[in-house]
């Protein structure tokens, strides 16, 4: 709530000045033809945006932010191999588990709607937490009864390198904190976490490949993070599967997999959808060319998953997403 409320008046305060420039700007102009100009309407404006203003953020954090969406996906792919027609996966993405602070019920609700789906696999793609794994502790036994027939699969995200919090002594301090967090991931959680590396799925004689690679972003869109992945590595032995990649933020598509590998399918998150959308338009997409959904281009496919967690904890217009894909040939 503090977040809100100071992230509320510094923009409110900045919404507050326009009018006013504006009528300083007006009153100039006014002096050079002798007119009065009456201040009352700016005033006015002034505090209608800063009340509209509180109210939406008002809204994002009680309301907003606690949407939880379940989006379904068909994903139609000849290569696919035709025992895994109607395999289905759980895509969920940026927990930030700090979100969920003093509401376990919320957390709860998302676990139960994702075990309904009775899902074949959960993929998720990065950032279990914001700033250190003290956030996941309280919300072990949660995580731990999400349920899928070939289990969880995991990657790291930007956050989960913890390369915001400058409170770690040194860099081994740094480096020890995110081994536990992976640690957590495997032995408390129960997921499988996979660093630059893979798994297979197998029905009948066939088998599909989860790739998952940790954080890696495009250069020339979104924002600089960190670069820990190796795709070349986590594709090993893999050339004759149906390969599914994970990899947390979604201009790494374009940057080594998009025309560089014939990587079907990728599944990605990180953007959040920027937590705001106008008229199914999200401001992320000004940073992101692939910001949220599924993208198709020359048979590979992308979907960007828009959270379950916050950053800012508010959220307008764009609820926390669940995402079932089900594979077909």
């Amino acid at each position: 709530m503090t977040l809100t409320l100071i992230f509320s008046a510094v923009v409110g305060f900045i919404l507050a000045l326009i009018p006013h420039l504006v009528w300083v700007l007006v009153w100039i102009i006014c002096q050079f033809f002798g007119y009065s100009l009456p201040y009352a309407p700016f005033g006015w404006t002034a505090l209608g945006l800063v009340i509209c203003f509180s109210l939406l953020m008002l809204y994002g954090y009680f309301v907003g932010r606690w949407r939880l969406e379940v989006n379904e996906v068909t994903i139609s792919q000849p290569m696919l191999p035709k025992s895994f027609n109607g395999f289905k996966i759980v895509h969920i993405s940026d927990l930030h588990l700090s979100t969920f602070e003093g509401h376990p019920e919320k957390l709860q609700r998302i676990v139960d709607t994702i075990n309904a789906q009775e899902p074949d696999l959960i993929c998720f793609t990065g950032d279990l937490v914001t700033m250190s794994k003290a956030e996941a502790e309280p919300f072990t036994d949660l995580l731990r009864q999400l349920r899928a027939k070939n289990g969880v699969t995991s990657v790291l995200g930007n956050h989960d390198f913890f390369i915001y919090n400058r409170s770690f002594a040194d860099s081994v301090a740094h480096v020890n904190a995110i081994k536990e967090l992976k640690r957590y991931e495997c032995s408390k959680l129960g997921w499988r976490l996979l660093n630059n590396s893979h798994q297979f799925i197998r029905r009948g004689r066939n088998f599909i490949a989860i790739i998952g690679v940790d954080n890696i972003h495009g250069n020339d869109q979104g924002f600089s993070t960190v670069n820990a992945g190796d795709l070349g590595k986590a594709m090993e032995e893999t050339d004759d599967c149906y390969r599914i990649l994970l990899t947390h933020d979604p201009s790494h598509w374009e940057a080594e997999v998009l025309h560089h590998t014939n990587i079907p399918l990728t599944l990605s998150g990180h953007t959040h959808s920027a937590q705001v959308r106008l008229f199914g338009w999200n401001p992320a997409s000004l940073m992101f060319r692939q910001s949220w959904g599924k993208y198709t281009i020359d048979g590979q496919t992308l979907y960007v998953n828009a959270g379950l967690g916050c950053t800012l904890p508010v959220r307008l217009n764009c609820p926390a997403e669940i995402t079932v894909i089900t594979l077909q040939q």
